[in-house]
């Protein structure tokens, strides 16, 4: 079968010189797996922190790409929940499922976990014609939502559901930021506050802020401005006047790190919530502790989710209450253009690769 496949990294960014279209030997399922085509698939950053070698030295040769949905094709001797002919999409957190965390329904906090098509290989990633993965990696997708939706929301729809229901505990009525409105995480951010019938204030590029607003924001800023938090700050004083409550933040979306991080923490509430997935202007933030300890503010980490929170997620994508935004699609053979594409930072929502003729 075909996949995009490079054995060297390319600490230069130079992805056309190291991708390739590249046969490879098909999957036979154990007797956990599933196997599935591919009819779309969805890149994530990591597949470039992939590329570069750090900070993982991911596995070589590599096969890239977390995020995948297609039809099953055969099964393992020991699937129960799975048939061929079903519509499935993946679930890339890989965790132990037995060590303490795991049981106790923490399986994002598995200290054996991987995420799938990042730290696994050699080859086995989701930019391939045919997936296989153990039976609780894979979720059934709704009859309404496409290939392409589900492929699109794998990760990051994942990723936003816990941010802000399994961790931030977000509640109807708050107020809520999201930080990089445009980017996979944040529309989902968006359209999920909008779900708990939140107020939100997106930031994005210039060029991102129309589409924030078409997404559900009740209001978007430009968070290239020098003074971006003084006009999100004077947004939540209007709203706390129809509120009758204190002017500020209840829960702060974060993935953006570095070179924003403090000035969220200045926005928030007594009480309030800071929750971060990332860091993808850098991890070296400079944080004034006052506003930490002085008011109470929570600071939350969060990585991937569980496989039930995905189910979740879904539930509401096949009720037309969640959406993907899809900014473009291209063929394995245009990986390195996709992959581009994306370090630039030049689109809205995510960007999917298929096979030539899925």
């Amino acid at each position: 079968m075909k996949a995009v496949v490079y054995n060297e990294y390319a600490p230069d960014d130079n992805y056309a010189k190291i991708l390739k279209v590249q046969d490879i030997d098909e999957p036979k399922p154990k007797p956990d797996e599933v196997i599935f085509t591919n009819k779309a698939s969805a890149l994530n950053y990591n597949d470039i922190w992939g590329m570069r070698g750090v900070p993982v030295a991911v596995p070589l040769p590599h096969v890239s790409g977390s995020d995948v949905a297609g039809d099953v094709i055969a099964v393992g001797e020991d699937v129960q929940n799975f048939k061929v002919g079903d519509r499935v999409v993946s679930h890339s957190n890989l965790a132990c499922r037995v060590c303490k965390a795991c049981t106790d329904g923490r399986e994002f906090d598995c200290t054996k976990r991987q995420v799938w098509g990042f730290q696994t290989g050699p080859l086995w990633g989701a930019y391939s014609e045919q997936i296989h993965l153990p039976e609780v990696n894979v979720s059934k997708i709704p009859d309404s939502v496409s290939y392409e939706d589900a492929a699109a929301a794998s990760m990051t729809l994942l990723t936003s559901w816990h941010m802000l229901v399994g961790r931030a505990n977000i509640t109807p009525g708050q107020t809520v930021l999201v930080m990089g409105g445009g980017s996979g995480v944040g529309s989902f951010a968006i359209q999920i506050a909008k779900l708990y019938n939140c107020d939100v204030i997106a930031t994005a590029s210039p060029d991102k802020l129309d589409k924030c607003l078409e997404l559900g924001a009740d209001h978007a800023v430009d968070h290239r401005k020098d003074d971006w938090q003084k006009e999100v700050f004077k947004i939540s004083k209007e709203l706390a006047k129809t509120k009758g409550e204190a002017p500020g933040i209840d829960i702060a979306f974060d993935h953006i790190g570095q070179t924003h991080f403090n000035k969220q923490l200045t926005l928030l509430k007594y009480g309030a919530t800071l929750v971060s997935c990332g860091a993808t202007t850098g991890y070296d933030a400079q944080i004034d502790l006052r506003h930490i300890f002085f008011k109470g503010i929570n600071v939350l980490g969060s990585t991937q989710g569980t496989k039930a929170e995905l189910d979740q997620g879904l539930y509401w994508m096949g009720q037309g209450k969640l959406k993907s935004i899809v900014d473009s699609v291209y063929t394995f053979e245009q990986a390195a253009e996709a992959h581009t594409k994306m370090l630039q930072g030049k689109f809205f929502g995510k960007i999917l690769m298929k096979p030539e003729g899925a």
